[in-house]
C-alpha cells in the first residue's frame, strides 16, 4: 500500500508543538486525568485504581461498549473500539476492492479519499457548494456522480473543516439513494455532539441508513485527544467481524489506561459536550465580530456545527504564503486550505480552545 504524505498532518507536525498561538487547531480544550476522574463514579474509580496493565479485549471493554451503544443509540455488539484514525483505515479496507467506485464529500480528511485510492479504487470528490455566504450540499450532484460499481458514499457531519450540517430531510435522501442505488455509507461522526445547537442533532447514520457504518470518537466533542478512543458502529455484523481481524495487523487491542478513562468520559458525556459547546459558542461570536469587522479582508461562512470553520482570505494574496506570513512573523499558526487538497483561498479557524481569543489577538496584530 502506498498513500502520498498526510499533508494536514505533516503540516502540525511541522508547527503544532512549536509555535506559540494556535488558530486551527479542531480539537476542544483538553481535561487533565485529575478533572476527568474527579468526576467519576465508584464503579469508574475502582476499575482505575486496580487496574492492571495487561491486553485488553480486541473488540473494547465490555463497559466501554455499553457506554458506546447509550451514545449512539445501537446495541454493545454493533460496536468495537479502536483509535479513529485505525477506524477509517481498517473500515475502508474492509469494505473496498481494486476498481469500486467510491464518493467522498469533499473537502475532508484526506485519508477519507487517501485510502480509497490507495487500494486501486476510482474516486469522485463531492464538493459542498458556496452560497450567499452558506455552504450547501450538492444532492443532485450525489445522484448523477453514483455508478453501476459505486461502492461506497463517504459522508463527514458536522463537517470538517466548513463546519457544515445538513437537516434530517437531507440525511433521509441519502438514505433512500442508499437504497435506490445499492452503495454502502461511511458516515465520519467524529463532531457529533458540537451542533451548535442541540436540537439540529442528526441520528447517527446507523440508526437512520441500513447499509452504513459510523465512525465516532472523544477527540472532538469531549476534549479527549490524547486518549485515541474512537469507536466503530455498525448493524452489518460480517463488517465489524472483517474489521476486528483487520485490527489483528494494527493495534490489536486498545489501551487499558484509555479504555478506564473512556469510560469515565462517556459517563459524564453530556457534561463534557456542554462544556465544549459553550467554549465553542464564546468563541464563535467573537470570530463572527472578527471577521465582520474585516469583512474587506475575508469572507465569513457561519459553521452550524464542530469546532471549525472555513473563511476565505479576500484580495490578491494566496491563502497558502498568508499562513506563511503568520507562522514566521507572528508565530501563529494558521492551516491553508491546501492541505484539504482544494485551492479556494479558504483557511480553517478552531473554535474550541480557550486561548482562541489570544489567538485572534495576533491574528489582529497582523492585520494591522
Amino acid at each position: 500500500m502506498k498513500v502520498r504524505d498526510f499533508l494536514l498532518e505533516r503540516y502540525f507536525a511541522k508547527y503544532e508543538f512549536s509555535v506559540r498561538h494556535m488558530l486551527s487547531a479542531s480539537d476542544c480544550e483538553t481535561l487533565s486525568v485529575r478533572e476527568l476522574m474527579e468526576g467519576a463514579d465508584a464503579e469508574v474509580e475502582g476499575l482505575w485504581k486496580e487496574l492492571r496493565l495487561s491486553y485488553t479485549e480486541s473488540r473494547g471493554h465490555p463497559a466501554l461498549l455499553r457506554e458506546i451503544a447509550r451514545e449512539t443509540g445501537l446495541s454493545a455488539d454493533e460496536a468495537i473500539v479502536l483509535n479513529p484514525e485505525e477506524g477509517i483505515f481498517l473500515t475502508l479496507n474492509s469494505l473496498l476492492d481494486r476498481d469500486d467506485h467510491v464518493v467522498v464529500l469533499s473537502p475532508c480528511y484526506q485519508s477519507l479519499y487517501e485510502i480509497p485510492k490507495s487500494l486501486g479504487c476510482e474516486v469522485t470528490r463531492w464538493y459542498l457548494k458556496k452560497e450567499d455566504g452558506e455552504w450547501t450540499l450538492d444532492l443532485p450532484f450525489l445522484e448523477k456522480a453514483v455508478k453501476e460499481n459505486t461502492r461506497l458514499v463517504i459522508i463527514n457531519f458536522p463537517h470538517n473543516p466548513t463546519g457544515f450540517l445538513p437537516s434530517i430531510e437531507q440525511m433521509n435522501a441519502i438514505a433512500e439513494l442508499s437504497v435506490k442505488k445499492g452503495f454502502f455509507v461511511f458516515s465520519d461522526e467524529m463532531y457529533r455532539g458540537l451542533e451548535h445547537d442541540p436540537e439540529d442533532r442528526l441520528p447517527s447514520a446507523p440508526a437512520l441508513i441500513r447499509r452504513s457504518v459510523a465512525l465516532g470518537g472523544l477527540s472532538k466533542a469531549y476534549g479527549l485527544p490524547g486518549l485515541r478512543i474512537g469507536w466503530i458502529t455498525s448493524t452489518d455484523r460480517w463488517l465489524l467481524d472483517r474489521i476486528a481481524a483487520l485490527k489483528d495487523y494494527t493495534t490489536i487491542c486498545s489501551s487499558a489506561p484509555s479504555e478506564i478513562l473512556a469510560i469515565a468520559a462517556l459517563r459524564r458525556s453530556g457534561e463534557l459536550a456542554d462544556r465544549c459547546r459553550g467554549i465553542v459558542r464564546e468563541n464563535l461570536e467573537l470570530a463572527r465580530s472578527f471577521f465582520r469587522e474585516f469583512s474587506g479582508r475575508f469572507e465569513w461562512f457561519e459553521p452550524r456545527g464542530s469546532s471549525v470553520a472555513f473563511p476565505r482570505l479576500l484580495g490578491g494574496q494566496s491563502v497558502k504564503d498568508f499562513c506563511e506570513r503568520a507562522v514566521t512573523e507572528r508565530n501563529l499558526m494558521i492551516l491553508p486550505d491546501c492541505v484539504f487538497d482544494v485551492d479556494w483561498n479558504h483557511f480553517r479557524v478552531g473554535l474550541g480552545r480557550r486561548a482562541f481569543p489570544e489567538a485572534l489577538s495576533v491574528l489582529r496584530e497582523l492585520l494591522d
